[in-house]
């Protein structure tokens, strides 16, 4: 199953996208990265993408925006929400578009796996 499961990771710290990009190639998923909500909404447009890796602190266009964008765009994408915000709280409309406190993940994350694990799980509710 992973290795047709296309992975978006959008954070704008290149050290954290990097080694979120390396951790699920070597888990056998697509993987592409963008450093922006804007480029990561252009490469949503271009490719179906099945889940996206979200940080919420993004410059200009935020996380939780990006996610609203690319829930209209591809309505069967999924999101998982990375943040270093503690006080981080789901909106109502990201609900709307699936996500679920289950899907939000606290910066730094020392064991990577959990992304995994997550994605699968998304990926098996989704058939």
């Amino acid at each position: 199953m992973s290795s047709q499961t296309r992975v978006l990771v959008v954070d704008d710290e290149p050290s954290i996208r990097n080694s979120l990009v390396e951790f699920l190639e070597d888990c056998q998923f697509d993987v592409s990265s963008a450093d922006s909500g804007e480029g990561a909404l252009d490469l949503i447009a271009r490719i179906p993408i099945d889940v996206a890796l979200v940080d919420i602190r993004l410059p200009k266009l935020d996380g939780d925006s990006l996610i609203l964008q690319a829930h209209q765009l591809r309505p069967r994408m999924r999101f998982l929400i990375h943040t270093g915000s503690m006080e981080y709280q789901l909106s109502a409309e990201l609900k709307s578009c699936g996500v679920t406190q289950e899907d939000v993940f606290a910066k730094p994350q020392t064991d990577l796996t959990v992304f995994k694990n997550a994605i699968c799980k998304l990926m098996s509710a989704k058939d």
